[in-house]
């Protein structure tokens, strides 16, 4: 019920997306290596910088979708929206697996190159924990019980906090440049290039375009679910299949219900 034909085709065209991607990050480009120029050793990341290809993209699906949650929750704080709402709950779930998928990734990648899986005093490492930890605590609040109203309020006001901490999380590296040991961006200083450039791109654009996907489809399911909690599934299914595309607020939601959702 939450698919379409756009959504079937982006499906399809992500899928093909993903087989491309694992192609060019596990075949085509080379491992990370150089001459030391004292020594004369090769030198480098080797394998283990295909992590990039993962890693990089998951923290910036996290980036966005925490922003989008922060819209949807200044949104939802002006006008009371429910659909702004749904949107800021379903991307805040999808940003909450990012960073999971960011933190293991990283640390994952971080043993070959520092020698183990995490430290206690790298700033980057727990501003990104503190993100995750805020984003579990952003999903808990919305399914705690009260008013639909009153759950949305709150939950905007814990969203504001997650924008907050992505401000942080991505300048640690400026900020306490000695307290990390991730590095600045490598893009503006133009590290990476040819086909291993191209790869991370590409990489990113596949992740975001993923994160879409997945958005519309949640979206599409916490619409029906609200719609269920209003009129029943019956009426439900309905509103879906007539794709309807007003945006009522929640205050109306709760007015056109007679009671609580």
């Amino acid at each position: 019920m939450t698919g379409s034909r756009t959504t079937r085709i982006l499906g399809s065209t992500l899928l093909l997306g993903a087989v491309l991607l694992f192609f060019l990050a596990f075949v085509a480009t080379e491992p990370d290596t150089r001459i030391d120029a004292a020594s004369g050793d090769t030198i480098g990341q080797f394998d283990a910088v295909r992590l990039m290809y993962v890693h990089v993209p998951s923290a910036i699906v996290a980036y966005t979708a925490f922003f989008v949650t922060a819209v949807g929750s200044v949104m939802v704080l002006l006008r009371r929206s429910v659909w702004w709402d749904i949107v800021a709950g379903a991307s805040a779930e999808i940003g909450t697996v990012a960073a999971a998928l960011t933190l293991i990734t990283g640390s994952i990648w971080a043993k070959p190159i520092w020698n183990t899986f995490w430290r206690w005093d790298d700033v980057r490492l727990m501003t990104t924990l503190v993100l995750f930890m805020l984003s579990l605590g952003y999903l808990a609040v919305r399914r705690l019980e009260g008013t639909a109203e009153g759950r949305a309020v709150r939950s905007a006001v814990v969203g504001l906090l997650l924008i907050v901490n992505v401000i942080v999380v991505n300048r640690s590296v400026e900020w306490w440049a000695s307290e990390t040991l991730h590095q600045q961006s490598t893009i503006a200083d133009v590290e990476i290039e040819d086909l291993t450039l191209f790869t991370f791109m590409y990489s990113i654009f596949f992740g975001v375009a993923l994160y879409v996907w997945m958005l519309i489809h949640r979206f599409r399911v916490g619409w029906l679910e609200r719609q269920f909690e209003r009129f029943g599934l019956d009426d439900a299914l309905a509103a879906r299949r007539a794709e309807a595309d007003d945006h009522p607020t929640v205050d109306a939601a709760i007015d056109s219900s007679g009671g609580n959702s």
